[in-house]
């Protein structure tokens, strides 16, 4: 006859066993279908990150690969022994976006560019929910939000400040796209910090597209040293701060995406608008809001 001590032994045994069979399980995606997240992942940064006012730095954020290029640039040997065929695929679906899809979105951009920056806010803004969760993952507190409205007002200013600054014209030569390449660069590790604002008003961002449209290696070639040598230097700095401060930091990189994202809103004299304009500016709003809001989670995947 069993004792009540062994009674019991078995009944904790058999209703860990049915919890642990009826527990439901994460659907894992599979091969093929990591393969074309990550693809297409690559190709939106690549496609977005040459348009006028915005980072590719908030698109590697919103799209799950920040911490991925982080640890590229303070650790590539280890990162590229871990997750190869990631930076592959991401790096393929890039320079497919960089120099092909990017064609498309500026044939838009230059014809209905009011409605394309509307409709990449609604993006932006649609992965908020799913940033703010990841934000919150290692806990918050007061110092959480400190720092995300201090990030928030400090790049708003900088934003601002370069936005006011009148036309600059220079002579684009080796120096001004190695400083191209260093913007970039900072616009990788720093994300909301916008190269493409910064260059345009010094006056070398179309002698810089322009270079890249046509496979110039006098501008290739310094803006390729000067964005790897950047992000190469602070990427160990950033990557320390975020195992310390992960909350704070976290937060802070919200407010800058806010902030950046404030600042590309179609707004001022150069665009007029219409009731029937509003109409389809807030649609775009939506849409994009909607598509990323329920894209979230198909994100860039590690092996």
């Amino acid at each position: 006859m069993q004792s009540d001590t062994e009674i019991t032994e078995e009944t904790k045994e058999i209703k860990t066993e049915d919890t642990t069979d009826n527990k439901p399980k994460k659907k894992e995606r599979s091969k093929i279908a990591k393969t074309i997240i990550n693809l297409v992942c690559g190709v939106a940064v690549g496609a977005g990150a040459i348009l006028p006012g915005f980072s590719g730095g908030v698109l590697c954020v919103v799209l799950g690969m920040y911490p991925l290029v982080m640890e590229l640039f303070s650790h590539p040997v280890k990162a590229l022994k871990k997750n190869w065929l990631v930076y592959a695929l991401i790096g393929i679906g890039w320079v497919i976006g960089f120099f092909a899809v990017s064609n498309f979105i500026k044939f838009f951009y230059s014809r209905f560019e009011m409605f394309t920056i509307w409709t990449f806010v609604g993006l932006i803004f649609g992965n908020l929910p799913s940033l703010y969760k990841e934000a919150g993952k290692k806990g918050r507190s007061k110092s959480s939000f400190i720092t995300l409205g201090i990030a928030f007002v400090v790049m708003f200013t900088m934003l601002l400040t370069v936005a006011l600054l009148p036309d600059v014209n220079i002579t684009p030569n080796f120096g001004w796209f190695l400083f191209s390449g260093v913007m970039w660069g900072l616009s990788i590790i720093i994300p909301g910090l916008t190269s493409s604002s910064i260059m345009m008003s010094l006056g070398i961002y179309e002698a810089f597209n322009t270079g890249l449209a046509t496979f110039n290696l006098s501008v290739i070639i310094p803006w390729v040293i000067g964005m790897i040598a950047t992000a190469a230097a602070l990427a160990r700095i950033i990557e320390r701060i975020f195992k310390k401060h992960y909350s704070e930091a976290f937060h802070a990189v919200i407010g800058i995406v806010v902030s950046s994202t404030l600042m590309i809103f179609p707004i001022g004299e150069k665009y007029s608008y219409s009731p029937m304009t509003i109409l389809i500016s807030a649609v775009c709003v939506i849409v994009g809001f909607i598509a990323a809001y329920f894209l979230s989670n198909f994100k860039v995947e590690e092996e």
